[in-house]
């Protein structure tokens, strides 16, 4: 799909997901002289316009935006790093840390479990996740055999049924957790959302793109 912008020319085109990432990147699009017009949570449309006639935004699935990118459906966007570890990132070219929407990759278990000893070299433990390729490395490298179950929701409730020892996922403030009597036992890794371009956009469109990317930089460093 082609958007046209002014005089015939190819528009911008942002990927975005709704919910904290999109909120966390209006102050960058503002930055960079764009706002958007129509807030996604009211909104049906899920191709939203903005104050430039040459970019539009994108809502997809915050897991779909390194996709919309790399087949460029979309020129740029903004993912996760958990997303984009998941990915792989082929055909993305991934210039800034944006610094927003910052958490990180967590094993939690119920209260009560032994997580020490169930992570002992050689053991076998049942993880769901739906982070499925970190989950695995990371636990590759402490040597322990993990059966991997993959889930696309409602994590939490997998220790408490018994249809795993442990999760991997992604924690902000960590309510969610105490909520349903589970503890974070161990930090992966921190997370962040990056930028990502189309390879072949940067190079053709470069000299629509680069002001976004030069503003976007600035505003992050200024976030950090």
């Amino acid at each position: 799909m082609t958007f046209n912008g002014v005089h015939g020319e190819p528009q911008l085109i942002l990927a975005l997901s709704k919910g904290r990432i999109f909120e966390d990147t209006l102050p960058l699009l503002s930055a960079a002289g764009i706002e958007v017009l129509e807030n996604p949570e009211t909104s049906r449309k899920l191709i939203l316009s903005t104050n430039d006639p040459g970019v539009r935004v994108l809502i997809v699935r915050a897991s779909d935006v390194p996709t919309y990118v790399q087949h460029g459906a979309a020129d740029f966007g903004v993912a996760g790093k958990d997303v984009l570890l998941e990915h792989g990132g082929e055909g993305l070219y991934q210039p800034i840390d944006l610094r927003i929407a910052q958490c990180r990759m967590s094993v939690a278990v119920n209260a009560g479990f032994d997580y020490d000893s169930a992570v002992r070299q050689g053991a076998r433990l049942r993880v769901a996740t739906k982070f499925v390729n970190t989950a695995r490395e990371h636990f590759a490298s402490k040597g322990v055999h993990v059966d991997l179950i993959k889930l696309y929701g409602s994590m939490e409730l997998a220790p408490l049924v018994g249809l795993s020892d442990a999760i991997v996922d992604v924690v902000s403030t960590g309510g969610t957790l105490r909520a349903n009597n589970l503890v974070e036992v161990e930090k992966i890794m921190d997370i962040s959302s990056r930028l990502v371009v189309n390879q072949a956009a940067l190079k053709l469109k470069r000299e629509r793109l680069q002001p976004i990317l030069e503003a976007f930089e600035r505003a992050s460093q200024r976030q950090g």
